[in-house]
């Protein structure tokens, strides 16, 4: 079972395998005192994820062991936990656990926020409480270590059935962004782990240290960097400014196709494209000439993005049409099929929904018999059946998920005009963070995260995870049918960011 599938029977894992948790997670550590909870959430977790009523007793009361702020301390912890649940934050509710009520007040709160509740159940002997409380400098009376014991003892069997989607002994965990984690619990049990999967790079910024001047040594040297990393393709933007998720609009932005010309001069190996050109921007004749000049300079290694266009300050600000929605399909429908005439042998004449192209014409030809043909969208009812229709591979945001339902209206698509699903490449683009292990993640994160963005949020937005998290993540891709992977690394201003998804690369080979 998948951590965070709320509908399954909890399961309890084996103390000594570590745990991935899914984040965010709401945490509900259940012992008596002297059982260890309050180290162990230390080891685990950052101070600002745990909440402690014994820390709270200190904030409203005289200390820790005034026992007489007991009740303004847990109004307190509940409106905390309830503000950081809120907010999705993960939580860790260090308490002792023994109330049943409040358990599932907790779970039901964890549920409602989409978060997965976990139970850490620290069944120590008692030997071990009462000698771990007598060496405290204030030791809990031994009576009331007595009661808490028996309590225990009742609520202990109690836990499993409460709705927690895991149970577990105190052993060490980390957190991952909620797929990882579940990518992990399934590639853990499937047999055949050796699923092959290629690796592109998207590089969708330029605003580098040294400013434009240096923009080109940049570029090949993650250009070069990339193929030696294993990398079988390089991906740029096709946009005229840079976008709203990436920065403002006066941030450097390259053309796209001329800086992948610059690419193929720079680079030996690595399929080059974009994700994804509009097709707004040229004329169809246009854009085939541009793509087949890019194929003859490097030696027969061009893609050709094509999508709609979304965008539409850009066109607006250099005084480019903007059409509706069904108008930029007829031009989309009519770019899949005219591009193979203009590459292709003879000068058809090519009629379409929206040009008319007298002489279907371009030469040099393309090196490529066929230069592939991506398209950029996961629209269900149209581009995926234009896909399935004529292109050759077909790009798609989202995890397993996403990728799971698109795949199989691809294939109903390519079933209903009679092709091989086989032929449309499933593509999928994401942003990705790798480090070494989970220190060097949690240190990525905090580097590249954004201002006002909370570490948590920010790496699951950025699929942060170690090397391992990685390969688990993407073999269930690769088993859901995603051929390549087309990467965006948020470090890549970094020395040795592509270098280090190399280690990723390395498990597919």
């Amino acid at each position: 079972m998948g951590a965070a599938g709320r509908e399954n029977p909890c399961e309890t894992a084996p103390v000594d395998v570590p745990a991935v948790l899914p984040s965010p997670c709401v945490v509900v550590l259940v012992g008596p005192s002297g059982a260890g909870k309050s180290t162990w959430a230390a080891a685990n977790f950052t101070p600002d994820q745990v909440v402690s009523s014994d820390r709270l007793r200190a904030v409203v009361g005289a200390g820790e062991d005034d026992l007489t702020a007991s009740d303004d301390a847990f109004e307190l912890l509940e409106r905390i936990v309830t503000s950081r649940l809120a907010r999705r934050l993960t939580t860790v509710v260090d308490t002792l656990g023994l109330d049943a009520e409040r358990r599932r007040r907790w779970v039901d709160a964890a549920h409602a926020a989409d978060m997965t509740p976990v139970a850490v159940v620290f069944d120590v002997p008692t030997a071990e409480c009462r000698h771990r409380n007598r060496v405290r400098a204030k030791p809990v009376p031994e009576r009331v270590l007595t009661q808490q014991r028996r309590t225990f003892g009742i609520q202990r069997p109690l836990v499993d059935d409460e709705g927690f989607a895991l149970v577990l002994e105190p052993a060490v965990v980390r957190l991952a962004p909620r797929h990882i984690a579940a990518a992990h619990t399934e590639t853990s049990t499937r047999a055949d782990a050796s699923a092959s999967l290629r690796f592109g790079l998207q590089v969708p910024t330029f605003t580098w240290s040294g400013g434009p001047s240096e923009i080109a040594s940049r570029l090949a040297t993650i250009g070069r960097a990339a193929e030696e990393a294993g990398f079988s393709s390089l991906w740029l933007m096709d946009h005229l400014r840079q976008i709203p998720m990436f920065g403002p609009p006066w941030l450097d932005m390259l053309d796209s196709w001329t800086a992948l010309g610059y690419l193929a001069g720079a680079t030996s190996s690595l399929r080059l494209g974009t994700l994804v050109t509009p097709v707004t921007f040229r004329p169809i004749g246009v854009l085939a000439k541009i793509v087949a000049t890019l194929d003859v300079l490097s030696g027969g290694r061009a893609v050709c993005g094509l999508g709609l266009g979304w965008y539409a300050a850009e066109h607006q600000a250099v005084g480019l049409p903007f059409p509706p929605v069904p108008d930029r399909y007829a031009v989309l429908e009519d770019a899949l099929e005219a591009l193979p005439l203009l590459w292709g042998p003879g000068t058809p004449a090519y009629t379409g929904r929206t040009v008319h192209i007298p002489e279907a014409l371009c030469y040099p030809r393309p090196l490529q018999e066929r230069v592939p043909i991506l398209v950029g969208g996961g629209g269900e009812r149209r581009t995926l059946a234009l896909a399935a229709r004529y292109a050759d591979a077909i790009n798609v945001v989202g995890e397993a998920d996403v990728i799971r339902r698109k795949v199989a209206v691809l294939r109903a698509h390519c079933a209903t005009v009679g092709r091989d699903p086989a032929h449309v490449e499933v593509t999928q683009l994401s942003t990705t963070l790798v480090g070494s292990d989970a220190a060097d993640v949690a240190g990525l994160v905090e580097r590249t995260r954004p201002r006002r963005t909370a570490a948590e949020r920010w790496a699951t937005r950025t699929n942060a995870g170690t090397v391992a998290d990685q390969i688990a993540r993407y073999r269930q891709l690769a088993a859901l049918g995603v051929g390549t992977a087309i990467v965006s690394l948020p470090d890549l201003a970094e020395a040795g960011a592509v270098e280090r998804f190399a280690a990723v690369i390395d498990a597919f080979s």
